[in-house]
Formats: structure tokens, C-alpha cells, sequence
């Protein structure tokens, strides 16, 4: 019995121990470093943190960057309904994000940068309407996943006006496939775990 003592110990020890070492990104950071951006280039995650916050692609009407300012200070707040694992919240801020949405007047917007807009505008309507349609707190999550990545690709295209945002990333999300969000604050708070794993992640980039 003893002996069955020890090995358990030591089991439930290496467990832990590999579960501290994934949740901090190490083991993950081949997978992680970097991640495929909407022009289909690779975004660096470290150096991108180190040098601050990079320019938007595009030069655009500073009120289409407030509009999608907006837009972003809504997503967070669905972001905070999901790191407090709250499913009806994140219905109601799911709906609050989508009137901001249809508030961005994409006739500010020409040539390539209208484009690239029309490219992102879909994929985010159908995440917050799934969002916006369930109770399921992990189908919430899994459709945030998809909203995070278009509005992501939408604000390195076309900037905040100077409101920062930190993209962040925890590995061990969507069954250790890693999982992205932003948020408006560099301190780490998982949408896609909540309390479970509350500071599990770290920011890959400052945008602006």
C-alpha cells in the first residue's frame, strides 16, 4: 500500500508539473510563435511586444477607427462575460458588440481597405450571431475564437486611432490546439477557461 502511495505521488506530481510547464506556453511555443495575419503573412509574437505597438496596415478616416473602437470595447466586455464563465452575459454583450457593429460605416473605406473590411465583416457578424443564439458556454467560447482572429486581422488592418489593445494567447485552449483573444489590459484573464485557469496565457502583440 505504501509503495502504491509513493507512485501515486509521484504521478500526480509529474501531472501537475507538465500542466504548469504547457499553461506557460513553453512547450507549446514552436506552435505558438507565430500566427498567420490577413495579408497570409507570418505575425511575429515576441518581437512585436518588445517594440510596442506597430502601425495599422492602412491610412484610414480616423471615425472608421473610432467606429471599430467601438466595436472592440464591446468584444472586451464579451470577453469579461467569458472569463467569468457567465453564458447569458455573454449573450447580452454579444448583441450590445453587434449594434456597434452595424454602426461602422464601411463607406469610409476605399479600394483595398474596403476589401479587406468586406473580407473580415462576415465571419465577425456570424461569431457574435452564434454567440448571440446560444447558452452553450463552450460553443460560445469556440465562436469567440473565430470573432477574436477577423476583429484581430480588422484592427492590424485598420488601427484603433490610438486606443491599445494586447493580443493574447493561451496554449492549453480547444484541447492544447492553442486559443487567441485580445483585451484592453496586458494582465492575463482566459476567456476561453475562467477561474479554472485564470492567468493561463501570454500577450503576442501590442496593437494600436
Amino acid at each position: 500500500m505504501k509503495t502504491k502511495s509513493i507512485l501515486f505521488s509521484l504521478l500526480f506530481a509529474a501531472t501537475a508539473f507538465a500542466f504548469l510547464t504547457n499553461c506557460s506556453g513553453n512547450k507549446k511555443e514552436d506552435l505558438a510563435e507565430s500566427h498567420e495575419g490577413h495579408d497570409g503573412k507570418e505575425h511575429a509574437s515576441g518581437s512585436a511586444v518588445a517594440a510596442g505597438a506597430a502601425e495599422p496596415q492602412f491610412q484610414v478616416d480616423g471615425k472608421f477607427q473610432e467606429q471599430l473602437a467601438s466595436v472592440f470595447t464591446s468584444y472586451v466586455a464579451l470577453k469579461d462575460a467569458l472569463v467569468t464563465s457567465d453564458a447569458a452575459k455573454a449573450k447580452t454583450e454579444a448583441a450590445d458588440a453587434k449594434d456597434a457593429l452595424a454602426k461602422v460605416d464601411m463607406k469610409l473605406l476605399s479600394g483595398a481597405a474596403h476589401n479587406d473590411w468586406m473580407s473580415y465583416l462576415s465571419p465577425i457578424e456570424t461569431s457574435l450571431k452564434e454567440i448571440g443564439s446560444s447558452t452553450d458556454l463552450e460553443a460560445q467560447r469556440k465562436s469567440f475564437s473565430t470573432l477574436s482572429d477577423n476583429l484581430y486581422k480588422s484592427i492590424k488592418a485598420f488601427g484603433l486611432g490610438g486606443k491599445q489593445a494586447f493580443y493574447e494567447f493561451c496554449p492549453m485552449a480547444f484541447n492544447n490546439e492553442g486559443g487567441y483573444w485580445l483585451s484592453d489590459q496586458e494582465q492575463i484573464r482566459n476567456p476561453y477557461f475562467g477561474d479554472k485557469m485564470l492567468t493561463c496565457g501570454e500577450v503576442k502583440e501590442k496593437l494600436k
